[in-house]
Parts: C-alpha cells; structure tokens; sequence
C-alpha cells in the first residue's frame, strides 16, 4: 500500500483484515519507499494513491518497468484515464467503502484467473444508504434504488423507480459520496447507478425509460468503465 495518508492506509488494512486470503505485505508513506520495497519483495497487488510528494502515483507507475497489479485510491476522479491507459485493475475513489474494495479485489482475481470467494457474510444483503434533507425530513434513500441523479444548480433531483426527491446539494458532492457505491458521473449534470443501466450508445445511457446524456469529456471514463462492469 503506498499513500502519504496514515488514515487512507489504516482504511485499506481494514478491509484487507475481513478477507482471509489477503495479506498486507507493507505499506509505503511515498513513491520512493515504495520503490525500495518493489525491490526487494516480490508484490502481487500494489494498492496506489496518486498525489503523493515527490513523485505522483502515476508518474511513479509509468517508471516501472515490471509493475505488480495496481489498484489505484485517490480522491480526484480526473486521473481516471491515465491509470486506464497503464492498465490498472481498478480505480477506487476515496473513502473507499468495504463492498467497493471487494469489487475491485474481485475483478483482480477475474483478470488473474484465480477463484472468487464470496463476500464475507457481515456484508450480504447490506444494502447502502444514503440520508437526504428534503424539507424538514431527513429521508433514507437505499442506493440500489437510485436510478440517476440530476443536477438543478445548488440542488440535485435524485430519481428511483417509485419516487423522486429533491434536496439541496451540489452535484460535485454527490458524486463524491457514491463513487465508491457503483456511481459514475457521465455529465456535469447526470450521475447514474451503473447497476441500473440496461444500454448505451455514443451518446446516451438508458436506464429504464430514461434516456441520459454523455458529457464529450466524460465518453472516454464511460466507455471504459461499462467494458470492465
């Protein structure tokens, strides 16, 4: 694990203690650090945040000649593309939540051939939830249920199958506390639950009977996050 953020390590030591075929074999304050353990340990699976002193995550990674597998952990979604163009396994967005670390562990076992165990079961059939202000409410909204999100300036309107609420909150906020939960912003005004969507095409996504617009500068992260789910 290599950050320069003593809680974000703590976070990941957690979730890899709930699963018995992990093992933290170190963790690494910066690149540098991290190079010298590359060296003389054999790595499987390299847990990476991107800014970081000295030498980025990325530039760090473009360095390696033979890198292990690399999952990257940041809280900037902006260098989604570059961890894609070097052939990551997963981009994680901090705080990153357990079921969304055991996804990410998931596809690195698909992509190595090696067997899926289940989720532990503390976390089956716990489904996430969000709490949202709407009036003098405070509304609990289970996030499986959230079709999309839709921006309205300083409020968001967030749309179920049975239901639409609108509360105040920035849209760049949102996405910052469902990234983690299988959320993808495709639009500056559009978030949608990747488990909801039935088809996209250049320039839309469908979930349901809705019909969502693709940002020109969101296609490229769309596109390869809909191939990997």
């Amino acid at each position: 694990m290599v950050d320069d953020e003593p809680l974000a390590i703590a976070l990941l030591q957690k979730h890899v203690k709930q699963l018995d075929f992990l093992e933290v074999t170190g963790t690494c304050p910066n690149a540098l650090k991290a190079l010298e353990m590359l060296k003389k340990t054999e790595i499987d699976l390299m847990f990476l945040d991107i800014r970081m002193p000295a030498i980025s995550g990325i530039d760090f990674l473009k360095m390696l000649r033979h890198p292990p597998k690399v999952i990257i952990t940041t809280a900037y979604r902006e260098y989604a593309l570059d961890g894609y163009d070097l052939d990551i396994v997963d981009y994680l967005l901090k705080p990153i939540t357990f079921d969304r670390f055991f996804k990410a562990i998931e596809r690195y076992l698909r992509t190595n051939n090696l067997s899926t165990p289940p989720a532990p079961s503390t976390h089956v059939n716990e489904p996430a939830s969000i709490y949202v202000k709407s009036g003098y409410r405070n509304i609990r909204v289970n996030t499986d249920d959230i079709l999309y999100i839709e921006s309205l300036k300083d409020y968001v309107k967030i749309v179920t199958a049975g239901d639409t609420i609108t509360t105040k909150y920035r849209i760049g906020d949102m996405e910052n506390e469902l990234s983690a939960k299988g959320f993808l912003r495709i639009h500056r005004s559009f978030i949608v639950n990747l488990n909801q969507v039935s088809a996209f095409t250049a320039s839309d996504i469908e979930i349901g009977k809705a019909e969502i617009p693709i940002g020109e500068s969101y296609k490229e992260l769309v596109f390869q996050t809909l191939k990997k789910t």
